[in-house]
This record gives C-alpha cells, sequence and structure tokens, in this order.
C-alpha cells in the first residue's frame, strides 16, 4: 500500500543505526534484503525508513515518495498489525511472505520513480464502451489505486516465481486470502481479477524482469477491468 510521507518522525537505517533496531524490525529487513538489493541495483532511488516510535493500526511496511526518491517505511513498533497481516501464513513462511510484501511496495517504486503512476501502460488504450461515461472523482480514485495494488501484487508474484519458484503456490495462496478478507473485498485493494490471472503453469518469463513480466498480466487484466 502507498503512502505519501508528511511530517513523520523517523530514523534512517544505515550500519550505525542498525543496533538501535528491534528484533521484529531487523527479521522484517532481513527477510526483505534480496529485494531492497536487487532494487537498489535496478537503479531505484530506495531508502530504508524505520519508525522509532510506536504505531498502532498503521500499515507495516509502506511506501511514500518524497523528493523523487522512494520510502520504504516500516511502522512495526507497538503495531498489532505487524503480526496480523502474516497471520495467515504458517510460521515457517512468515519470512517469504516479507519477501513478497517488500517486492510489492518495489514494484510502486518502480511505478512512482518511472512518473508512471496511475497511468495506463504505454500504447495501451481503453476499450470505447469504458471511455463513453466518466467515472465519479471517488469512484477513479479507486479504481486507479485498485489498478496500482494490482500491478504491485504481480511485480511480487514475478519475484516469488522466479527465486522460490517451489513455494510459489502458496505465496499466491496467502495473497488471495489476505485480498479476499477485511476491506480488501470490492475496494481498492481489490486485486483477485489479476491474481487469478497469476494461476497457471508458464505465467511468468524467467527472463525478463519482475517488471516487465508483470507489465504482461497487467496488460492483460486491465482488458477486463471496469
Amino acid at each position: 500500500m502507498l503512502k505519501l510521507l508528511s511530517l513523520l518522525t523517523v530514523c534512517i537505517v544505515s550500519p550505525a543505526a542498525a543496533s538501535g533496531l528491534t528484533a521484529l524490525e531487523a527479521r522484517w529487513l532481513q527477510a526483505g534484503q534480496p529485494v531492497i538489493a536487487f532494487a537498489r541495483a535496478q537503479g531505484l532511488p530506495l531508502d530504508i525508513i524505520v519508525q522509532p516510535q510506536d504505531a498502532p493500526g498503521a500499515v507495516p511496511l509502506a511506501l511514500g515518495f518524497e523528493a523523487g526518491r522512494c520510502k520504504l517505511v516500516l511502522s512495526l513498533r507497538g503495531n498489532a498489525q505487524a503480526q496480523g497481516v502474516l497471520q495467515e501464513a504458517l510460521p515457517a513462511q512468515q519470512d517469504l511472505m516479507i519477501e513478497a510484501m517488500t517486492a510489492h511496495e518495489v514494484g510502486h517504486c518502480r511505478r512512482y520513480a518511472q512518473g508512471d503512476w496511475h497511468a495506463l501502460p504505454r500504447g495501451f488504450v481503453e476499450p470505447p464502451s469504458r471511455m463513453q461515461g466518466k467515472l465519479k472523482v471517488l469512484d477513479q480514485e479507486l479504481r486507479d489505486t485498485r489498478r496500482e495494488e494490482s500491478y504491485a501484487d504481480l511485480v511480487a508474484l514475478a519475484w516469488m516465481h522466479g527465486r522460490h519458484r517451489e513455494r510459489y503456490r502458496d505465496v499466491l495462496a496467502w495473497m488471495r486470502r489476505v485480498r479476499a478478507g477485511g476491506d480488501s473485498a470490492g475496494g481498492s485493494h481489490a486485486t483477485q481479477a489479476w491474481l487469478a490471472l497469476a494461476d497457471g503453469e508458464g505465467v511468468f518469463d524467467g527472463t525478463a524482469s519482475p517488471f516487465e513480466q508483470a507489465q504482461v498480466l497487467w496488460r492483460m487484466g486491465l482488458s477486463g477491468d471496469k
């Protein structure tokens, strides 16, 4: 989930600051480290931020974009959501799901860094039947956010398929459970139509980047999205 940062008290994670991390924060960062390293190797302007104060009810892992840089924000202290988001996964699988969540946020970073946020893929044209009537502002915002969440979900799945193929079905099943529950059902995080496209053999091409692989399925889903 993407959240733009405002005035937020944070600490930037660095080797010097690492000793101030909690065990839970260190675990989440370690689980997401392969994705973070990949993102930076791809040239994405990614900073890691850990909120040092309690953040009850906050999204445990979110992405902001400020001054041309992506801010991956962990809000784990005093936050039951940090464990709640993983409750659908077996304990032995939880680090895998944290890695998938990190890949999801990196998908957001890619879209923002390239100036594509809430924009359709280049060359994609909405079907004429869908362009005839204008959506209400709130409906359009919900639809556009859902599309971004869908792209990020597909980036996460492409990443997991390439790095943990033997656990791919577990990750997809977990993501479906998360998206089917709570406010996700029918809301801005209702990405089920795109997740269904990822349920099949050979849906991802390991020779392309996760961003490019996600784009293929994303465009397919956009063709049927209203």
